[in-house]
């Protein structure tokens, strides 16, 4: 089940492409990681035109997983879990270039990269700076160490995902 809201002539594209993902998901990754994917592949889905409407949906599940992937560091053994952009490619019987160039694309279509805030996952949100530098007075601080009005503020204006100091260590 999803949460996106996905355009009625792209619906069947959605799930198609959805199904692919959740299928990898189920067997090497977790709900987390599948939660992000169906939200890559809904916005792409209501993009004008849709970039789905071109391609293989075997092709777009791969790149929509390791654009996610790669955003979260999923290639990094010491994360749990993790694989291989290889074993992606394989599961899908597609060739590695194919993948990379398709997820390059989504990328580059999301502004996704390494640490981008609005694509990292919510468990991996506390650890990933880049979420938590803010301007502040001309000075660019990390919000995290600085007192928790300033905190309040930044969280009430949405600069901020949660308020650092009032999180249990």
């Amino acid at each position: 089940m999803t949460t996106e809201k996905i355009p009625k002539s792209m619906a069947d594209k959605f799930a198609a492409i959805t199904a692919l993902t959740d299928s990898f998901c189920e067997q090497h990754l977790n709900d987390e990681y599948r939660s992000m994917i169906h939200r890559v592949v809904g916005v792409l889905a209501r993009k004008r035109p849709s970039p789905l409407l071109k391609g293989r949906d075997n092709v777009w599940a791969a790149a929509a997983i390791h654009a996610v992937g790669r955003t979260n560091f999923l290639d990094d053994p010491s994360q749990s879990p993790h694989c291989k952009p290889k074993v992606i490619y394989e599961f899908f019987g597609i060739a590695e270039s194919t993948g990379q160039n398709k997820s390059k694309e989504i990328r580059d279509l999301l502004n996704m990269g390494p640490m981008s805030s609005d694509w990292t996952l919510p468990s991996r949100l506390a650890d990933n700076p880049m979420v938590w530098m803010l301007q502040v007075n001309g000075l660019i601080v990390d919000i995290r160490h600085e007192s928790l009005e300033l905190q309040q503020a930044a969280y009430e204006q949405g600069l901020i995902p949660f308020i650092p100091a009032k999180v249990e260590k």
